[in-house]
Protein backbone atom coordinates (compact mmCIF):
# COMPACT_ATOMS: atom_id res chain seq x y z
CA UNK A 1 0.00 0.00 0.00
CA UNK A 2 2.90 2.24 1.00
CA UNK A 3 4.36 2.19 -2.58
CA UNK A 4 1.25 2.37 -4.16
CA UNK A 5 0.54 5.47 -2.31
CA UNK A 6 3.66 7.17 -3.81
CA UNK A 7 2.53 6.05 -7.42
CA UNK A 8 -0.30 7.69 -7.08
CA UNK A 9 1.30 10.90 -6.12
CA UNK A 10 3.38 10.49 -9.31
CA UNK A 11 0.58 10.07 -11.95
CA UNK A 12 -2.09 12.63 -10.76
CA UNK A 13 0.76 15.92 -11.74
CA UNK A 14 1.57 14.26 -14.47
CA UNK A 15 -2.57 13.75 -15.82
CA UNK A 16 -2.79 17.35 -14.66
CA UNK A 17 0.22 18.79 -16.72
CA UNK A 18 -1.42 16.78 -19.61
CA UNK A 19 -4.94 18.47 -19.70
CA UNK A 20 -3.22 21.84 -19.27
CA UNK A 21 -1.35 21.43 -22.58
CA UNK A 22 -3.12 22.86 -25.87
CA UNK A 23 -1.35 20.65 -28.12
CA UNK A 24 -0.48 17.11 -28.66
CA UNK A 25 2.40 15.52 -27.37
CA UNK A 26 4.94 13.97 -29.99
CA UNK A 27 4.80 10.90 -30.35
CA UNK A 28 7.68 9.00 -28.84
CA UNK A 29 9.04 6.55 -31.65
CA UNK A 30 12.07 3.58 -30.27
CA UNK A 31 15.75 5.53 -30.01
CA UNK A 32 17.39 5.78 -33.55
CA UNK A 33 21.06 6.42 -34.07
CA UNK A 34 22.12 9.91 -34.34
CA UNK A 35 24.03 10.59 -37.83
CA UNK A 36 26.16 13.12 -37.65
CA UNK A 37 27.11 14.53 -41.26
CA UNK A 38 30.93 15.73 -41.57
CA UNK A 39 31.49 18.91 -43.11
CA UNK A 40 32.97 18.58 -46.53
CA UNK A 41 36.66 19.63 -46.27
CA UNK A 42 37.64 22.71 -48.98
CA UNK A 43 38.47 21.71 -52.08
CA UNK A 44 42.20 21.13 -52.93
CA UNK A 45 43.60 23.22 -55.86
CA UNK A 46 43.88 21.20 -58.48
CA UNK A 47 47.75 20.54 -59.88
CA UNK A 48 48.84 21.84 -62.80
CA UNK A 49 49.52 18.87 -64.71
CA UNK A 50 52.72 18.63 -66.37
CA UNK A 51 54.79 16.12 -68.78
CA UNK A 52 58.26 14.89 -69.43
CA UNK A 53 61.42 14.79 -67.27
CA UNK A 54 62.30 17.21 -64.65
CA UNK A 55 65.80 17.48 -63.74
CA UNK A 56 67.55 20.38 -61.58
CA UNK A 57 71.59 22.03 -61.93
CA UNK A 58 73.10 25.45 -61.16
CA UNK A 59 72.73 27.94 -63.28
CA UNK A 60 76.09 29.51 -64.96
CA UNK A 61 77.69 31.02 -67.55
CA UNK A 62 80.28 30.49 -69.63
CA UNK A 63 82.91 33.68 -68.25
CA UNK A 64 83.37 33.17 -64.71
CA UNK A 65 86.68 33.96 -63.82
CA UNK A 66 89.20 35.00 -60.52
CA UNK A 67 91.24 37.68 -61.71
CA UNK A 68 94.41 37.48 -60.41
CA UNK A 69 97.88 39.05 -60.21
CA UNK A 70 100.23 38.75 -62.66
CA UNK A 71 103.39 40.10 -60.46
CA UNK A 72 104.12 41.00 -56.98
CA UNK A 73 103.55 44.78 -56.12
CA UNK A 74 101.43 46.68 -53.73
CA UNK A 75 97.70 47.98 -54.90
CA UNK A 76 97.82 51.65 -55.18
CA UNK A 77 94.12 52.22 -56.47
CA UNK A 78 90.98 50.40 -56.26
CA UNK A 79 88.48 51.42 -59.52
CA UNK A 80 85.86 48.27 -58.94
CA UNK A 81 83.50 47.54 -55.81
CA UNK A 82 81.45 44.34 -56.03
CA UNK A 83 78.46 44.67 -57.78
CA UNK A 84 80.60 47.72 -60.58
CA UNK A 85 79.23 46.00 -63.96
CA UNK A 86 82.46 46.36 -66.60
CA UNK A 87 83.39 46.56 -69.63
CA UNK A 88 86.53 44.31 -71.22
CA UNK A 89 89.25 45.63 -70.39
CA UNK A 90 88.73 48.09 -68.04
CA UNK A 91 90.37 48.88 -65.27
CA UNK A 92 89.71 47.41 -61.36
CA UNK A 93 93.00 47.96 -59.66
CA UNK A 94 96.28 49.53 -60.25
CA UNK A 95 99.64 48.28 -58.55
CA UNK A 96 102.47 50.58 -57.56
CA UNK A 97 104.25 51.27 -60.91
CA UNK A 98 106.68 53.83 -60.16
CA UNK A 99 110.10 51.69 -60.09
CA UNK A 100 108.85 49.96 -63.36
CA UNK A 101 108.00 53.68 -64.67
CA UNK A 102 111.36 54.63 -64.50
CA UNK A 103 113.53 51.62 -65.75
CA UNK A 104 110.71 51.75 -69.00
CA UNK A 105 111.63 55.51 -69.42
CA UNK A 106 115.66 54.33 -69.36
CA UNK A 107 114.60 51.91 -71.64
CA UNK A 108 113.35 53.83 -74.09
CA UNK A 109 116.32 56.34 -74.04
CA UNK A 110 118.91 53.45 -74.40
CA UNK A 111 116.87 52.44 -77.30
CA UNK A 112 116.70 56.20 -78.94
CA UNK A 113 120.46 56.25 -78.58
CA UNK A 114 120.98 53.07 -80.41
CA UNK A 115 118.91 54.38 -83.15
CA UNK A 116 120.83 57.14 -83.89
CA UNK A 117 124.41 55.07 -83.82
CA UNK A 118 122.82 52.77 -85.81
CA UNK A 119 121.91 55.71 -88.53
CA UNK A 120 125.18 57.25 -87.80
CA UNK A 121 127.24 53.61 -88.83
CA UNK A 122 125.00 53.34 -91.62
CA UNK A 123 125.76 57.18 -93.07
CA UNK A 124 129.44 55.98 -92.44
CA UNK A 125 129.08 52.91 -94.32
CA UNK A 126 127.50 54.35 -97.08
CA UNK A 127 130.67 56.51 -97.43
CA UNK A 128 132.81 53.98 -97.24
CA UNK A 129 131.15 52.00 -100.24
CA UNK A 130 131.12 55.69 -102.12
CA UNK A 131 134.92 55.56 -101.53
CA UNK A 132 135.77 51.89 -102.43
CA UNK A 133 133.55 52.55 -105.54
CA UNK A 134 135.83 55.18 -106.74
CA UNK A 135 138.86 53.60 -105.85
CA UNK A 136 137.92 51.10 -107.87
CA UNK A 137 137.78 52.78 -110.95
CA UNK A 138 140.84 54.94 -109.66
CA UNK A 139 142.53 51.11 -109.86
CA UNK A 140 141.02 50.54 -113.15
CA UNK A 141 142.71 53.47 -114.83
CA UNK A 142 146.04 52.47 -112.93
CA UNK A 143 145.82 55.64 -110.54
CA UNK A 144 146.24 54.05 -107.35
CA UNK A 145 147.95 50.86 -106.36
CA UNK A 146 146.34 47.85 -105.18
CA UNK A 147 147.27 48.10 -101.91
CA UNK A 148 144.93 51.10 -101.51
CA UNK A 149 142.29 49.59 -103.62
CA UNK A 150 142.62 46.52 -100.79
CA UNK A 151 142.75 49.27 -97.85
CA UNK A 152 139.21 50.99 -99.20
CA UNK A 153 137.64 48.07 -99.62
CA UNK A 154 138.53 46.27 -96.34
CA UNK A 155 137.19 49.44 -94.67
CA UNK A 156 133.71 49.28 -96.18
CA UNK A 157 133.45 45.58 -95.45
CA UNK A 158 134.45 46.50 -91.78
CA UNK A 159 132.24 49.32 -91.62
CA UNK A 160 129.36 46.86 -92.61
CA UNK A 161 129.79 44.47 -89.62
CA UNK A 162 129.99 47.42 -87.39
CA UNK A 163 126.20 47.84 -88.82
CA UNK A 164 125.02 44.47 -88.39
CA UNK A 165 126.52 44.84 -84.45
CA UNK A 166 124.64 48.11 -83.76
CA UNK A 167 121.22 46.15 -85.56
CA UNK A 168 121.22 43.99 -82.93
CA UNK A 169 122.28 46.10 -79.64
CA UNK A 170 119.40 48.21 -81.01
CA UNK A 171 117.06 44.66 -81.10
CA UNK A 172 118.42 43.91 -77.50
CA UNK A 173 117.43 47.23 -76.50
CA UNK A 174 113.90 47.09 -78.11
CA UNK A 175 113.52 44.11 -76.75
CA UNK A 176 114.34 45.47 -73.13
CA UNK A 177 111.98 48.03 -73.95
CA UNK A 178 108.72 45.24 -74.83
CA UNK A 179 109.74 43.52 -71.71
CA UNK A 180 109.17 46.56 -69.29
CA UNK A 181 106.58 47.65 -71.01
CA UNK A 182 104.49 44.33 -70.54
CA UNK A 183 105.51 44.36 -67.21
CA UNK A 184 103.87 47.67 -66.94
CA UNK A 185 100.69 46.09 -68.48
CA UNK A 186 100.31 43.65 -65.45
CA UNK A 187 100.49 46.18 -62.81
CA UNK A 188 97.13 47.48 -64.37
CA UNK A 189 94.55 44.82 -63.38
CA UNK A 190 92.11 44.63 -66.18
CA UNK A 191 88.48 42.99 -66.91
CA UNK A 192 88.85 39.81 -69.26
CA UNK A 193 85.32 40.35 -70.63
CA UNK A 194 82.32 42.20 -70.58
CA UNK A 195 79.84 41.35 -67.01
CA UNK A 196 79.96 42.52 -63.18
CA UNK A 197 82.03 42.11 -60.25
CA UNK A 198 81.01 39.37 -58.33
CA UNK A 199 83.79 39.82 -55.62
CA UNK A 200 86.65 41.77 -54.53
CA UNK A 201 89.59 40.07 -52.39
CA UNK A 202 91.80 43.02 -51.80
CA UNK A 203 92.02 46.64 -50.59
CA UNK A 204 94.10 49.49 -51.56
CA UNK A 205 98.05 49.66 -50.28
CA UNK A 206 98.19 45.54 -49.85
CA UNK A 207 100.98 43.59 -50.79
CA UNK A 208 99.98 41.10 -53.33
CA UNK A 209 102.12 38.23 -55.08
CA UNK A 210 101.97 36.31 -58.02
CA UNK A 211 98.79 34.86 -58.89
CA UNK A 212 97.12 35.65 -55.93
CA UNK A 213 93.45 36.41 -56.55
CA UNK A 214 92.28 39.81 -56.59
CA UNK A 215 88.25 39.76 -58.23
CA UNK A 216 86.19 37.23 -59.09
CA UNK A 217 84.61 38.59 -62.49
CA UNK A 218 81.45 36.62 -63.78
CA UNK A 219 79.35 37.71 -66.79
CA UNK A 220 75.72 38.29 -66.62
CA UNK A 221 74.75 35.66 -69.50
CA UNK A 222 73.89 33.98 -71.61
CA UNK A 223 72.47 31.93 -68.95
CA UNK A 224 73.06 28.18 -69.00
CA UNK A 225 72.02 24.60 -67.18
CA UNK A 226 74.17 21.90 -66.81
CA UNK A 227 71.86 19.05 -65.66
CA UNK A 228 72.67 15.12 -65.51
CA UNK A 229 69.94 12.74 -67.06
CA UNK A 230 69.42 8.86 -66.39
CA UNK A 231 71.04 7.33 -69.44
CA UNK A 232 68.22 6.36 -70.91
CA UNK A 233 67.80 9.22 -72.63
CA UNK A 234 70.88 9.36 -74.72
CA UNK A 235 68.96 8.71 -77.75
CA UNK A 236 66.27 10.64 -77.00
CA UNK A 237 67.66 13.91 -76.28
CA UNK A 238 69.55 15.97 -79.41
CA UNK A 239 71.04 19.47 -79.20
CA UNK A 240 68.81 21.47 -80.24
CA UNK A 241 65.84 20.15 -78.11
CA UNK A 242 63.69 22.62 -76.31
CA UNK A 243 63.32 22.50 -72.50
CA UNK A 244 61.85 24.82 -69.72
CA UNK A 245 63.56 26.04 -66.71
CA UNK A 246 62.39 27.59 -63.13
CA UNK A 247 63.77 28.42 -60.34
CA UNK A 248 62.10 27.56 -56.74
CA UNK A 249 64.90 30.03 -55.18
CA UNK A 250 63.62 33.52 -57.38
CA UNK A 251 59.99 34.31 -56.04
CA UNK A 252 59.73 36.73 -58.92
CA UNK A 253 61.30 34.05 -61.19
CA UNK A 254 59.10 33.30 -64.64
CA UNK A 255 59.67 29.57 -66.76
CA UNK A 256 61.87 30.54 -68.90
CA UNK A 257 62.40 28.61 -72.76
CA UNK A 258 66.00 27.04 -73.09
CA UNK A 259 67.45 24.66 -76.17
CA UNK A 260 69.63 21.76 -75.44
CA UNK A 261 73.76 23.09 -76.26
CA UNK A 262 75.34 19.78 -75.77
CA UNK A 263 74.88 16.56 -74.85
CA UNK A 264 77.16 14.23 -73.60
CA UNK A 265 78.52 11.30 -75.96
CA UNK A 266 79.06 8.94 -73.28
CA UNK A 267 77.63 7.55 -69.94
CA UNK A 268 79.00 8.11 -66.49
CA UNK A 269 79.32 4.22 -65.51
CA UNK A 270 79.33 5.91 -61.51
CA UNK A 271 76.06 7.02 -61.93
CA UNK A 272 74.89 5.81 -65.14
CA UNK A 273 73.80 9.51 -66.37
CA UNK A 274 74.87 11.32 -69.21
CA UNK A 275 75.53 15.22 -68.79
CA UNK A 276 73.14 18.10 -70.96
CA UNK A 277 73.48 21.76 -71.36
CA UNK A 278 71.31 23.79 -72.17
CA UNK A 279 70.69 27.70 -72.73
CA UNK A 280 68.27 29.48 -71.69
CA UNK A 281 66.49 31.53 -74.23
CA UNK A 282 65.83 35.20 -74.24
CA UNK A 283 65.24 37.42 -70.92
CA UNK A 284 65.25 35.87 -67.92
CA UNK A 285 63.47 37.92 -65.45
CA UNK A 286 64.61 36.52 -61.96
CA UNK A 287 66.58 34.22 -62.63
CA UNK A 288 70.57 35.15 -61.77
CA UNK A 289 73.77 32.93 -62.07
CA UNK A 290 74.59 30.07 -59.18
CA UNK A 291 71.11 30.03 -58.70
CA UNK A 292 69.49 26.43 -58.92
CA UNK A 293 67.60 25.76 -61.30
CA UNK A 294 64.56 22.36 -62.21
CA UNK A 295 64.77 21.96 -65.92
CA UNK A 296 61.97 20.08 -67.38
CA UNK A 297 61.97 18.30 -70.67
CA UNK A 298 58.95 17.89 -72.94
CA UNK A 299 59.54 15.00 -74.78
CA UNK A 300 61.14 12.70 -72.14
CA UNK A 301 59.07 10.51 -70.06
Amino acid sequence: MRNFSKLLIVVVPLSVLLACSDSPLPSVSAAQPVVHEAANPPAKPALPQTTGFAASGPIIVENQVDVTAQREGVVAQIFAETGTSVKAGQSLAQLDDRQLSADLEAARAKTRSVEFDLKNWEAEAKVLEADYARAQKLWDAQVITKEQLDHAKYKAESDQWDVKRVQELLTNAQDTQRSLELEMEKTRIRAPFNGVVARRYVRAGEAVIRDQKLFWVTATGPMRVRVTLPARFIGQIKPGSTASVSSSESASANECRAKVLQVSPVVDPSSDTIEVLAELSGAAPGLHPGMRATVRFPNLQ
